[in-house]
């Protein structure tokens, strides 16, 4: 789709260096939902702009602001929409989307549309690559990989604000649980083996 390539051009230029919010992630969300879509009856070019615009406000981490990354992404997307020529309801459920996807709102999507992205999101937090931007956004915040004391968070509660491994707990082994669609759990149950058997091999290390 033309539109969809307009899009990504654009997205490439707004994005910086993030590792973790890069346009390599945008285009490894985007190859996720385009393997949901093709299970679930729905407007593909609305599913995937939804994609390529979900991160063009990324804050850091370490930032109070980064709750509202989706939500500013969601108020910016609908500029560029309408640029293209979208429709008020097509600007509604595409920005709606960006809004909700993201794990700090807590809130299960309203729409399919919603519900995939946030699922297309969330598997590129688990497995390898998941592993692979745990660590960069680490390094990004000078956050240690873990407590010496309780690496694994057995007597205490995980603070991944202080520690790389406590968000393994924080988030990523809850996300399997947290998919919105049949394909989505499948990968994902793939995907949290994987961030399982890292954390068994890290423990015989450590």
């Amino acid at each position: 789709m033309d539109i969809l390539n307009s899009i990504k051009n654009e997205v490439i230029e707004i994005l910086d260096n993030d590792p973790a919010h890069d346009f390599d992630h945008v285009m490894r969300v985007y190859n996720n939902a385009q393997k949901i879509v093709k299970k679930e009856k729905v407007n593909p070019k609305l599913v995937l702009s939804a994609v390529l615009l979900h991160d063009i406000v990324s804050y850091p981490k370490s930032s109070k602001r980064s709750k509202f990354s989706s939500i500013d992404s969601a108020k910016k997307s609908k500029i560029i929409l309408k640029k293209y020529g979208f429709s008020k309801e097509e600007i509604i459920i595409i920005s709606n989307a960006i809004a909700e996807h993201s794990f700090a709102q807590n809130k299960v999507p309203q729409t399919l549309e919603g519900k995939i992205l946030q699922d297309a999101d969330r598997l590129d937090a688990l497995g390898a690559i998941g592993i692979a931007r745990v660590f960069a956004t680490s390094g990004s915040l000078n956050r240690p990989f873990y407590n010496i004391d309780d690496p694994f968070c057995i007597k205490r509660n995980p603070d991944d604000n202080l520690w790389a491994v406590d968000h393994f707990f924080n988030k990523l082994l809850k996300l399997e649980s947290m998919m919105n669609t049949k394909s989505g759990k499948i990968e994902a149950k793939k995907r949290t083996k994987v961030l399982k058997e890292f954390l068994k091999q890290l423990k015989d290390e450590v």
